[in-house]
């Protein structure tokens, strides 16, 4: 078994001051003197306010602390150093859960969510609901070990099934995830049924095979292929060439930044508040410090590679997750919006479809409350509660 070693957020004065100044120093590039910047990209104004913001008046001491404010730790799982969060809350080590992040984000999504899933009591909640969380960074991102070239989603699911039975001690689990992690989710269920009891995804990402059956299908596919039109660039360019995009990021915080902001800004839930509303100045800047700091801008990027590489999404004759699956529909969602359920039923054993009320991409973060809600609901569904 791998040694589990303990770890703690270490960043020096020199590192952080080094960023700090690249950020008040950034050559400001023209932006078009538009109304909406955001359609041409990471709004010029936005940009620019939150970059002296980030320079003058974010505490990165404090984002440190709260990194540092749940027990996280390392273990080797094949050839990778794997970060994660352990809480072991009022659970009692009985009930496990496995979160997953995405990109641009990273394991800090969860933060509004962890003591309500691992400590339900705590907030007027039935003990019996409890989980004990386990919440990796992906390999490349944040504080996991970087690889020497792209993985895939069906990879990192083996490596999240050997860190859960081999290295953590739980035969069986539930797992969770969006964005890369609704797919590394949907790949524990597909490949590791016998250990992973149940999946609850917040993005659809397999599709099942052949092309639309009905019209509710071909008008979601049609409207899909519009929206990547119009927002999916940074997807065609991380797909195919991603070291294009390193070599701009590299040493460019406030490019880095932009990039990411941009998809925040793009895939976030702001039918009625803005940005920085559905998430605070300091949250988004902590996301993209983890980022800057880590070096994993690059192979953050090479993920999308590693999808193509792996073989992609699309389902093989006859075959579907047939791991019991839920399903949260967000209707912020402008990208990745919910395909028919008849799409979905193809692809999975969907056991419970529900239509939130709001949210958006990144659902544990901007709507913390509604996303715990619905995983207890979930795994009350189930059938696994803490006796």
């Amino acid at each position: 078994m791998s040694e589990v070693k303990p770890f703690k957020v270490d960043w020096s004065e020199a590192e952080v001051r080094r960023v700090l100044d690249q950020v008040r120093h950034y050559p400001w590039p023209a932006a078009p003197a538009v109304d909406n910047g955001w359609l041409y990209g990471c709004d010029a104004t936005f940009l620019e306010d939150i970059c002296a913001h980030w320079a003058d008046r974010y505490d990165w001491r404090a984002a440190q602390a709260e990194l540092n404010c749940f027990p996280q730790f390392t273990a080797r799982v094949e050839d990778f150093d794997i970060h994660f969060v352990h809480v072991i809350g009022e659970a009692g080590g009985k009930r496990p859960l496995l979160l997953t992040h995405g990109w641009p984000g990273s394991h800090y999504e969860f933060w509004a969510s962890i003591e309500k899933l691992a400590y339900p009591s705590r907030f007027g909640g039935d003990p019996a609901d409890a989980f004990d969380l386990v919440i990796p960074s992906l390999p490349g991102f944040g504080f996991s070990s970087k690889p020497t070239r792209p993985i895939g989603q069906r990879a990192t699911a083996r490596l999240w099934n050997t860190l859960m039975t081999q290295v953590l001690g739980y035969d069986r689990y539930l797992a969770q995830g969006g964005d890369w992690g609704g797919l590394v989710t949907s790949w524990l269920g597909f490949d590791h049924g016998a250990h992973v009891r149940a999946i609850h995804l917040n993005m659809i990402g397999f599709r099942p095979k052949g092309g639309p059956q009905n019209e509710a299908e071909v008008a979601w596919i049609t409207r899909q292929q519009a929206m990547m039109g119009m927002l999916g660039a940074y997807f065609g360019l991380q797909a195919s060439k991603p070291q294009s995009l390193a070599w701009l990021g590299a040493g460019n915080p406030v490019g880095q930044a932009a990039w990411i902001l941009e998809r925040f800004h793009d895939w976030s839930d702001l039918r009625s508040k803005p940005l920085i509303g559905a998430y605070t100045k300091d949250q988004l800047l902590t996301n993209v410090m983890i980022y800057v700091m880590t070096g994993s801008f690059t192979t953050g990027a090479w993920y999308y590679r590693g999808l193509m590489e792996e073989g992609g999404i699309a389902a093989m004759e006859g075959q579907r997750c047939e791991t019991p699956t839920a399903f949260a529909n967000f209707p912020g969602e402008p990208l990745y919006t919910a395909p028919p359920r008849s799409w979905a039923d193809r692809a999975y054993n969907i056991t419970r479809w529900t239509d939130m009320p709001s949210g958006g991409h990144f659902a544990a973060m901007e709507e913390p409350d509604l996303f715990v809600e619905d995983v207890r609901a979930w795994a009350r569904e189930v059938g696994w509660r803490i006796a």
